[in-house]
């Protein structure tokens, strides 16, 4: 049986196949429409989401516009870039040369690329890029650190290349710890032309011939990406479209349908074939060999969402937005594909996920608020820098009276107490500050909130009496990047910070070794070297030049 139901509000499909008492109610099906549509105005662009369990396609939607410039509406059959959820079919490839006995998860990728990291002497396997414990920078932080807009530009695969043949360090020694960085599946993507002596487009357009997604394929000329595509748009008070000139892959980059995905789903359900063994299919869809990471495997994240153990993954580039979600133990997978800055498909597909289910609110998994009020804290003893041990900071400060909470990048928040050792934003009511020492005498703040877990952070006092605050001024130079910080002493524990070519920007002393500025975390060696942090870059060498 099909339903189409057409909307007088905006374009879109409804189909339910093979529907069954059992499977979704009425009242499921039309929360669902409201869950698919919520960010689907008129005249917009859209969305286009399925669920698949036991291998039936148990509903599918789409809704909105292709492209606004000719009224194109979205089909299934319509390309959306869906960015990092390429990489599970990067990940695919490699585990075809691994069968192919090709290539093995524990090589050394210099066997393959030897003009990167000779100075490094640990291991850096294959593995390692899988499962994002290579300690290898982001090509994307790396380009953002240099003053680059990476979509403004058409970056390829041979620049990322140049770029990491001149890095000399890592974030980490390799298979210590776990940091999300696209580069790693840039340089899989890499090692499987090198293998196989083929474009990694042509290599993988096969396999999706060989999984009969035709509409599927990585792209490396943005000149010929081809149609029918879902243009993504953006909204400053109208609906913007932009060039795509995008020519990096193996990360993301790749363009698909609801229905080839939806097969992809099917496929690995079982209950529908292809030709590639079914033992690479149950292999990607696991963690990987060797590796102690449990959270990421084959171009997948493993975790659990209320109570229920998922493998998941998201795409985002620019306003195209991805995600899939798979419950291995009810055989029921969710997709979303979006072409709206609007949309936010990380949350509506699980928000899916929940009626699908029958799962409660967040608050129902989540510890929201404080158990019990503690011991009164006065205004005075919540003043100052919080942190966390990845130097996420809160700072609490008093103006005409009046409690703030101040985070980098953020607009401060006014807030007003609550209970004794309590606070919450005047605004929203719901995000909570409980304050109370720890064990070794440290104050401590613990943010609470209806979508996320709490987390605490640690209030540092440091002895500044007879501190040097102008040692610090001065040029600093990377070789890797060759990108410059230069810094001027401002005022009390306040800089003015320019990092290449930007414009200056306020950085704030929080410790005599720790500099934050905007995104950035400076640790301080001696006034000599400074070592750059951010979210995907790790302990960027600086030297001082005068």
């Amino acid at each position: 049986m099909k339903l189409y139901v057409l909307t007088l509000f905006f374009a879109s499909t409804t189909i339910l196949f093979g529907q069954k008492p059992d499977s979704l109610t009425v009242s499921q099906i039309k929360r669902l429409e409201e869950i698919a549509t919520q960010d689907v105005p008129k005249n917009a662009p859209g969305i286009a989401t399925g669920i698949v369990s036991n291998g039936q396609i148990i509903y599918e939607k789409v809704a909105g516009f292709a492209d606004l410039k000719d009224s194109t509406l979205i089909t299934k059959d319509s390309r959306f870039n869906i960015a990092s959820n390429g990489k599970q079919f990067t990940a695919l490839a490699i585990l075809v040369l691994i069968d192919e006995k090709k290539i093995k998860l524990t090589d050394d990728i210099r066997k393959y690329l030897p003009t990167i990291y000779s100075k490094i002497n640990s291991k850096i396997t294959i593995e390692n890029l899988l499962t994002h414990t290579s300690g290898i920078r982001d090509v994307y932080d790396l380009w953002s650190l240099q003053g680059f807009t990476w979509w403004k530009y058409t970056f390829s695969n041979k620049d990322v290349l140049r770029l990491i043949e001149k890095q000399e360090e890592l974030n980490f020694k390799p298979s210590t710890k776990y940091l999300y960085s696209n580069t790693n599946y840039i340089l899989l993507a890499m090692i499987t032309e090198k293998v196989t002596g083929k474009s990694f487009v042509a290599y993988t357009n096969d396999l999706f011939r060989k999984l009969n997604m035709p509409n599927t394929s990585f792209e490396d000329d943005y000149t010929k990406i081809r149609g029918p595509i879902a243009k993504a748009y953006f909204n400053f008070d109208t609906w913007k479209n932009y060039n795509w000139i995008w020519n990096v892959y193996g990360d993301g980059n790749i363009f698909s349908t609801l229905a080839d995905q939806i097969r992809w789903e099917q496929i690995l359900q079982g209950q529908v074939k292809c030709d590639i063994k079914r033992q690479i299919i149950e292999k990607s869809q696991q963690l990987t060999d060797y590796s102690s990471i449990k959270n990421y495997g084959y171009g997948l994240e493993f975790s659990t969402y209320k109570g229920l153990n998922y493998t998941f993954h998201e795409g985002a580039t620019g306003a195209w937005k991805a995600t899939v979600i798979r419950f291995q133990s009810k055989n029921t997978s969710i997709v979303t594909l979006t072409n709206t800055g609007k949309a936010t498909p990380n949350t509506q597909t699980r928000q899916m996920a929940d009626v699908v289910f029958n799962l409660k609110s967040n608050d129902t998994y989540l510890v929201t608020k404080p158990t019990k009020i503690g011991n009164f804290v006065s205004e005075e003893d919540m003043i100052g820098l919080y942190q966390t041990d990845d130097n996420f900071t809160f700072q609490f400060e008093k103006r005409d009276s009046i409690l703030y909470l101040k985070r980098i990048g953020r607009n401060d928040v006014k807030l007003e107490r609550e209970a004794d050792n309590i606070l919450h934003q005047t605004f929203d009511p719901d995000f909570k500050q409980e304050f109370k020492k720890n064990g070794k005498g440290e104050m401590t703040v613990t943010a609470y909130y209806t979508s996320h877990s709490p987390y605490t952070l640690t209030k540092h006092i440091y002895d500044w009496k007879g501190f040097n605050y102008q040692a610090l001024k001065g040029k600093f130079i990377n070789s890797e990047t060759n990108v410059s910080v230069e810094i001027k002493f401002i005022s009390d524990k306040s800089y003015e910070v320019k990092i290449g070519d930007k414009n200056s920007t306020k950085g704030l002393l929080i410790s005599p070794t720790k500099l934050l500025v905007d995104n950035y975390v400076f640790d301080i060696d001696n006034n000599s070297t400074l070592f750059l942090s951010s979210d995907r870059i790790q302990r960027v060498k600086f030297l001082r030049v005068n």
